[in-house]
């Protein structure tokens, strides 16, 4: 059984069908911006006034399913510059470009960049347009990690880190100068399989031999006419040019809808008081689920206290909601705290427990807490390039007695009981203290382990402590190894839940937590679960939590450039990780992260 087309509906919206296209229409899509998957939006005194509903990598994929299967629609169009895709979102918008050729529909593709990511997506499109004075950087795949270590020597900080598994080395930025032999052998392999990937969708797409896109890419820099001359793109037009011609290409009559079967960009309508009064009655997105449904729960970000607990109530309410018959979890998450990971496995297990369908849909990275919380799939889906794995423990603590010595402050302690300051941070762990951190962390370990093979069974093939350690994979190797089950996309997951419930009714998918504008989630309110008395405590802001947030936003490390930037970013999220929990499952800071 296929999916109904179009039984798409998001949280926010009933998305348009196909009836109701009564004329030849071309899709288009504008991608100008980073692509969440949750859709949920920081709140701040600088975006209030803003509306606008973010885009989800969900919205996309539904859209373009609508679209391969709706016959007025003769092509789709995308203007995109540098949206910052991950490399599975790319690969999974990828195969369904490749699915709408299929159906003989045209593809067009502008850009003023060509990079992997523009490369990629215009190798599934018969039109591939680069702008004439375009900007080419077809350049490979580059990672660098930053190491603090002589920064916090400087200061007088000492970080002790213990590690379960020799190639979990997610604290190595903290005490090392380089990475670990294990770490660089890890990372090379990582790059080896994406690398790889990339040269033979590039080749593929574009008819070329693999040995000609290496000579391509080894080439360095080069120009927009030699891009045409090489076969990477098919014209060198300007923007209005290019425009023209798809116009001229379809005629008068067609229609081009730069909405098709996606919610409405420009989220609510404010002009008023009453318009506000309307926002914050109109708030709750359960009222949408009062007919049978799949549901679509976005993971996204840093396993946290605070980012599981609107996750897991989705969960619950999905659990509990006779209309929703199934669950796809797509998780986008390089692992946090162990704690918080377990509180969400224990949700899917209630769900599981229910006999009704649960599959993972992995994004740009499930790895460590990540892929703890979707072990219990009964179906597991990651693109290619997929980061997944790190099947590990670590533990960290920060001491600042030589930083505080330096700033001139002493401390007086007390204690009673033997192990009473076992964190406290003035001072390292003794002998006995890190064995008894080092036992607790083989015990997380060991439930880590068993959570897998209680989920995996005999899927996994091998020694599941041979393949764990650490050890990180691209979603192609996981496949081997039987960490996942199938490489595809959110899409593919989704299709796959729908027709395990062989059902003859139309089925609608929606997607939660409900994505929202800056605007709308200022009004939204709290989901409260009343089947549940005991109420887990609000997590409270850290100090680390708001130095992250006034360094993401100065200027000076705007000048750094986006990498480096998510580095900071990375190293500050650990940071105040290892602050709030004595262990973690957390991946190492990748340089594809």
């Amino acid at each position: 059984m296929s999916r109904f087309i179009p039984s798409i509906l998001t949280a926010s919206a009933l998305i348009a069908t196909t009836s109701l296209h009564a004329e030849p229409t071309v899709a288009v899509y504008d991608l100008d911006s980073p692509i969440s998957e949750s859709g949920q939006t920081s709140t701040s005194l600088f975006n209030l006034s803003d509306a606008s509903r973010p885009l989800t990598h969900f919205d996309i994929t539904e859209s373009l399913e609508a679209a391969i299967n709706d016959n007025e629609i003769k092509g789709v169009v995308f203007d995109v510059d540098d949206s910052s895709m991950s490399l599975a979102q790319v690969q999974e918008i990828r195969s369904l470009l490749l699915k709408l050729r299929e159906q003989e529909k045209d593809v067009w593709l502008y850009t003023e960049y060509l990079t992997p990511t523009t490369a990629l997506l215009g190798s599934a499109a018969n039109h591939m347009t680069l702008m004439p004075e375009g900007n080419v950087m077809l350049t490979g795949l580059y990672g660098e990690s930053m190491y603090f270590k002589n920064l916090l020597d400087k200061v007088g900080v000492k970080v002790e880190v213990i590690h379960i598994g020799d190639f979990k080395s997610a604290g190595e930025t903290f005490y090392r100068t380089g990475p670990s032999e294990y770490a660089e052998k890890q990372q090379a392999a990582l790059l080896d399989s994406l690398y790889e990937q990339i040269i033979n969708q590039l080749a593929e797409g574009r008819k070329l031999s693999k040995e000609k896109v290496k000579d391509i890419i080894n080439k360095g820099v080069i120009s927009p006419k030699e891009a045409l001359e090489l076969k990477l793109v098919d014209h060198l037009e300007y923007r209005t040019d290019f425009i023209k011609k798809v116009r001229a290409h379809y005629g008068k009559e067609t229609k081009f809808d730069r909405t098709y079967s996606l919610p409405d960009p420009n989220g609510p309508e404010i002009k008023g008081f009453f318009d506000l009064v309307k926002l914050m009655l109109n708030s709750d997105g359960d009222a949408k689920a009062t007919s049978p449904y799949i549901a679509v729960v976005a993971l996204e970000g840093n396993i946290t206290d605070e980012s599981v607990a609107p996750v897991r109530k989705e969960i619950l309410a999905a659990t509990r909601n006779d209309n929703c018959k199934g669950l796809v979890l797509r998780v986008n998450s390089p692992g946090g705290s162990a704690l918080a990971s377990d509180v969400l496995w224990e949700a899917t297990d209630e769900f599981k427990a229910t006999g009704r369908p649960f599959v993972v849909s992995m994004g740009a990275v499930a790895a460590s807490g990540g892929y703890y919380v979707s072990a219990g799939a009964d179906k597991i889906f990651a693109e290619p390039g997929t980061i997944t794995g790190s099947i590990g423990v670590v533990g960290m603590k920060f001491v600042f007695g030589d930083a505080m010595d330096k700033l001139g402050i002493t401390v007086h302690s007390s204690k009673r009981g033997k192990h009473a300051d076992l964190m406290n941070i003035t001072r390292a762990y003794t002998p006995e203290e890190t064995e008894l951190i080092r036992k607790s962390m083989l015990d997380v370990y060991g439930t880590f382990k068993k959570r897998i093979m209680d989920g995996r069974g005999d899927r996994i093939k091998g020694e599941l402590e041979k393949l764990a350690g650490g050890r990180v994979y691209s979603g192609k190797d996981a496949l081997s190894i039987g960490l996942v089950d199938e490489l595809g996309g959110l899409n593919d997951a989704i299709n796959h839940l729908y027709d395990s419930l062989d059902s003859e009714n139309e089925i609608d998918v929606l997607l939660f937590p409900e994505p929202k504008s800056p605007m709308e989630g200022l009004f939204a309110k709290p989901k409260e679960d009343k089947h549940e008395f005991i109420q887990a405590a609000h997590p409270q802001h850290s100090m680390v939590e708001q130095l992250r947030k006034e360094l993401l936003q100065s200027q000076a490390v705007g000048l750094l450039g986006p990498d480096k930037a998510k580095q900071i970013e990375s190293f500050l999220n650990k940071l105040e990780a290892y602050q709030s929990q004595r262990v973690l499952l957390i991946a190492p800071s990748l340089p594809m992260n």
